[in-house]
């Protein structure tokens, strides 16, 4: 028994589910800022409402991610000090207030963001993942003063468990109040629920974890906390070979804990970019939140020897790694393309109608009518990497009639306050969106460039696509201008039947579950006997590589689907078992110092993976490669796991805690 584990032996067998049950709430509490605020509906808010005044939607993205590293750096600058200076004055719990207070405020906040307020949001949303990155940072230096050594990986797990059903909900719930309330005033409450949620599930932790014992004894004459945070920090950084075991576990999870970050990050846009559907993308993306919760407790029973069945569980997931590719493939391929939604034959151009492909207004392709002229506007408004050129008409009646062979077409426009109204024509008869003619609305409080708007005809097919100017003013413009750059002619919509995939996810389920029962410990009992924390992630990392070589591929919705239940199988658990394992290697005297540095290689595993996407997007036109390249992280990250002794690492651990708390025991 080590000397930081042995008070576990002073807490009755309720009080330690308590304990427990109050630390995984947390994971509920400020899993809601995750899932509405960084995730799904402040990005939007900040570029519709925030960032109306700016030029353009690219500059308000522009803002928002430098606002976004602005907060990663602080986080990660801030984290391992103070995390040093919580383990000396016994402030853990002092400090995730502080962080979750500072969260909870600044979200509440957010209501009162409107249009035009970027600076504002923009203020407020790094002040609020500041709380959030800080609070996450003590609240996982909780875990071994929380969980008996034995328990850790599948209280970690519960945890995540836990976030994935909070958020998930109060997303959902979120959701139904934008589209009740309507956008703007239904996103301001969310932001409040947030908040609400946020701080009263987090009274149980607050009220029933105790704070962990002091790790150092008294202060010296003439030193001071900070002095002293600092010097240890300094001391355990230069004494890097005494903790060699644990620097080479950060080192791999840094390099694969990126690539897991990329697949999460640029799911919904690599999803668009292959010509998903928007309500298809959010469905899926809801999907991982919701089947991540029993998979995550899956994976933190895996390495439990007192588990009885981790053969039935380990068979299960072997299960899903080789149907799950199977099955998609073959459905993509077997299927009708109406419900597989693979891609049809592309849009060719005509004698009369151009195809699939992007078309100036100044070149081949429209036709004017009416007063037109021509202005290019400078990149530096545009955000681009040149000039482009618009036509405008200012003139009441003036037309531009674009010929296409397709069914939907983007249009890129300009708006502003002398910008007007236009009504919008599909082979001279105006487009219908149910009984109301559609109309364009171009006015906006500030000029800006490159906004985009699609038009779809019922079938695919040759239609001459009209914009006139009306010369009709909203209440506030001051002018009818009607200003466009270009049309591109979108490739053909993807049809699917997502009750019959969602069907066909199920039955594979019913399946694996089957197999499992009835296989499971005949086949798999002494390869889940071998398994520990280690292996476990060894697991993970395998099917991650499955999906990034599966995700180069893969082109219907029916395989983006089954991917997506595959992310979910390991999403959770992957991480709760690096958090536990590094905690199990981690003296839990200085947790708050080596959680401090685990949060900042958090933070820099965010860096490689989405510029390797922004990379070949620009060099090579596609996402494709950088989905491939991404095995490369999980092959290099596990062969450095290889090399981790973790029972070395325990051990200097559990010696590094006796010698801290000898001085409080004598």
């Amino acid at each position: 028994m080590t000397a930081a584990s042995a008070h576990f032996d002073r807490i009755d067998d309720a009080e330690y589910r308590r304990r427990i049950r109050a630390w995984t709430l947390y994971d509920w509490a400020n899993s809601a800022f995750v899932t509405t605020i960084m995730a799904a509906v402040l990005p939007t808010y900040y570029s519709a409402v925030a960032g109306a005044t700016l030029p353009s939607r690219a500059v308000a993205t522009s803002y928002w991610s430098i606002g976004l590293s602005i907060s990663l750096f602080i986080a990660a600058i801030l984290s391992p000090v103070l995390g040093t200076v919580s383990d000396i004055v016994r402030g853990k719990k002092r400090f995730l207030a502080i962080f979750t207070g500072l969260g909870v405020v600044v979200t509440a906040l957010l209501v009162l963001v409107g249009t035009g307020d970027w600076l504002l949001a923009s203020v407020l949303a790094i002040l609020g993942r500041i709380g959030l990155n800080g609070a996450i940072s003590f609240y996982d230096s909780l875990l071994p003063h929380v969980a008996r050594p034995a328990d850790q990986d599948s209280v970690s797990a519960r945890g995540y468990a836990m976030g994935y059903l909070g958020g998930g909900l109060l997303l959902v719930i979120n959701i139904i109040m934008i589209q009740v309330m309507g956008g703007e005033w239904g996103a301001r409450w969310s932001f409040v629920t947030v908040a609400i949620w946020w701080a009263v599930f987090s009274i149980p932790l607050f009220r029933t974890v105790p704070e962990p014992q002091s790790a150092t004894a008294v202060l010296k004459k003439g030193e001071t906390v900070i002095g002293v945070s600092f010097r240890r920090l300094r001391d355990t950084l230069r004494d890097i070979q005494r903790y060699r075991e644990l620097f080479k576990f950060l080192l791999a999870f840094l390099i694969y804990n990126d690539a897991i970050g990329t697949i999460i990050g640029v799911a919904a846009i690599y999803g668009a970019e292959l010509g998903f559907g928007t309500v298809e993308l959010l469905l899926a993306l809801m999907l991982v939140q919701f089947v991540g919760i029993p998979f995550s407790l899956i994976f933190g029973r895996l390495p439990n020897q007192e588990e009885k069945r981790r053969p039935i569980y380990l068979a299960f997931i072997l299960f899903n790694l080789v149907a799950l590719p199977l099955v998609g493939i073959v459905a993509s391929g077997a299927l009708p393309k109406s419900i597989s939604g693979a891609p049809s034959e592309p849009f060719l151009s005509t004698a009369t109608a151009s195809g699939e492909g992007t078309y100036l207004v100044v070149g081949p392709g429209f036709t004017a009518t009416g007063n037109w002229s021509t202005a290019v506007i400078p990149a530096q408004q545009l955000d681009a990497a040149q000039d482009a050129t618009y036509s405008i008409t200012s003139e009441s009646g003036a037309r531009l009639d674009f010929p296409f062979n397709g069914q939907q077409v983007e249009i890129t426009y300009s708006v502003g306050p002398d910008h007007g109204i236009w009504a919008v024509k599909l082979n001279g008869q105006p487009l219908m969106d149910g009984d109301e003619p559609v109309r364009l609305d171009a006015y906006y409080p500030t000029s800006r460039f490159g906004e985009t708007e699609t038009f779809q005809a019922d079938e695919p097919g040759e239609y001459t696509l009209s914009l006139v100017n009306t010369g009709e003013k909203n209440d506030a413009s001051t002018g009818t201008v009607l200003a466009v750059a270009q049309a591109r002619v979108l490739p053909p919509i993807r049809q699917s039947s997502l009750p019959l995939i969602i069907g066909m996810l199920f039955a594979v389920q019913i399946v694996g579950g089957i197999f499992a029962f009835l296989f499971g410990k005949p086949l798999f009992s002494r390869l889940a006997a071998s398994l520990n924390t280690k292996r476990a992630i060894f697991l993970a990392l395998t099917v991650y590589s499955v999906i990034a070589v599966w995700g180069f591929f893969l082109n219907s919705t029916v395989e983006y689907w089954f991917l997506a239940w595959m992310v979910a199988i390991v999403q959770g658990g992957s991480q709760a078992l690096s958090r536990s394992l590094y905690a199990a290697m981690s003296p839990s005297t200085k947790s708050g110092e080596f959680f401090g540095l685990f949060g900042v290689m958090e933070k820099f595993s965010a860096i490689f993976g989405p510029l390797l996407f922004a990379a070949a997007g620009t060099l090579l036109g596609s996402s494709r490669p950088a989905i491939l390249s991404l095995i490369l992280f999980f092959i290099v990250g596990g062969l450095l796991l290889t090399r981790v002794n973790v029972q070395e690492g325990i051990r200097v651990a559990d010696e590094e805690d006796a010698q801290l708390l000898r001085p409080a025991s004598t």
